[in-house]
């Protein structure tokens, strides 16, 4: 669900096994910058987070991450004052996370390279860490001046990404995409953040909840940007929203899965039932109907359940509900009701059989009893096997 890492993020501990923001008595920052093709603006940028530190009396480096640059970006920003490091592998990921190998601070500042967002915050942002946060989020969307965000960016892309990831996640951040944020060095190895991608942004914040950072959210600015944007909103926007589904197995399958079963039989119960449902009464079509949904549900069910058990064994996530039933349930459960549902569908094929025997084998009129025992022998037997793949998987999870 997550690729190989890029590089590492954090400094190796000292000679005498001290990590370097504990040998430090003043907290050093790091503003990191990625890059691409911002000539335009990247000296002026590098300039502004300097005299920032600077003028609020806070040590620090600016180190700007280069995506490959071809308009002498790097040289520019050399010369402004900054430290830069190349990654050629594209993606603003991938450029955040050279940065953050590179970078020397106990305290890391993200800023875009566009002069979108103002560099004097850069202390408000300390400040917080320095009260015990442990991500800073920027909210611009109370401070969107004239001209600076798409109206498809600010009143549909950004909300609609931002209620999902916290949909999902609970986050609480009201701008889950904010370019500008702040986080703890120290924290940097828990989050195991590794997308090349603009996806990497929920990434961040994805992993911070899950892991229940210290999370705070402080207003700022933001401006039109320099030069040209690299941002793509349809395709870069799909991959947001596909890696807050791949992330979120409870929405993706879980409930999905669980409206489509539930559904199903309540569909199936009415035709069985002959109840009459708005008006009519429901036959052999729709016990088809309410047949497939359950099968199909419980299939997406299983799938969910398997995508949990390997997020916390094989991606140690944190998922409470699954780690609180894993603890009371084993495979011979699982084995138990799947068996039990499947021996409900083979008495019922018995039943129908034995009826069919007993007429001398002419026509036989239980269509809709067949779909059921048939339903039940399906989902016996997916249950039976999925407890095996789950029990299998957990041979080799991580302690």
């Amino acid at each position: 669900m997550r690729g190989d890492p890029i590089s590492p993020t954090v400094e190796a501990p000292s000679a005498d096994g001290a990590h370097p923001a504990e040998t430090r008595a003043v907290p050093l920052i790091s503003v990191v910058i990625p890059c691409l093709n911002e000539a335009q603006s990247i000296g002026e940028s590098v300039r502004r987070a300097l005299e920032a530190l600077e003028d609020n009396g806070l040590e620090g480096e600016v180190v700007v991450a280069d995506n490959g640059s071809t308009d002498g970006s790097p040289r520019l920003a050399e010369a402004a004052g900054a430290r830069v490091v190349n990654e050629n592998r594209r993606g603003y990921g991938s450029a955040y996370l050279a940065g953050f190998a590179a970078a020397k601070g106990d305290y890391i500042v993200m800023a875009d390279a566009d002069l979108t967002y103002d560099f004097a915050d850069i202390p408000r942002f300390v400040a917080e860490l320095e009260a015990g946060a442990e991500l800073v989020m920027g909210n611009r969307m109370k401070n969107i001046k004239p001209g600076a965000m798409p109206w498809h960016h600010r009143y549909i892309g950004n909300p609609v990404l931002t209620g999902v990831l916290n949909l999902f996640f609970r986050t609480g951040v009201r701008d889950a995409h904010c370019g500008m944020r702040a986080v703890r060095r120290d924290v940097l190895p828990r989050l195991e953040l590794r997308t090349p991608g603009m996806e990497f942004a929920s990434e961040m914040v994805i992993r911070a909840a899950k892991e229940r950072l210290d999370i705070r959210e402080i207003p700022i600015e933001y401006h039109p940007r320099a030069g040209e944007s690299k941002l793509s909103s349809f395709r870069d926007g799909w991959r947001h929203l596909r890696f807050l589904l791949v992330h979120s197995p409870t929405y993706l399958f879980v409930v999905p899965g669980a409206l489509m079963v539930i559904l199903g039989m309540i569909v199936m119960a009415t035709v069985l039932g002959d109840v009459n449902a708005f008006g009519r009464r429901w036959d052999l079509h729709t016990m088809i109907a309410g047949t497939l949904a359950v099968l199909v549900g419980a299939q997406v069910l299983a799938l969910g359940l398997v995508a949990r058990a390997y997020g916390v064994w094989y991606l140690s996530e944190r998922d409470s509900w699954f780690q609180r039933w894993e603890e009371r349930l084993r495979l011979e459960h699982g084995l138990l009701a799947g068996g039990g549902v499947l021996l409900a569908g083979f008495a019922l094929v018995t039943f129908i059989a034995t009826k069919w025997i007993r007429s001398g084998g002419g026509a036989l009129e239980e269509t809709q009893l067949a779909l059921l025992a048939a339903t039940l022998v399906i989902v016996g037997l997916q249950i039976f096997f999925t407890s095996f793949l789950i029990s299998i998987l957990g041979l080799r999870r991580r302690d």
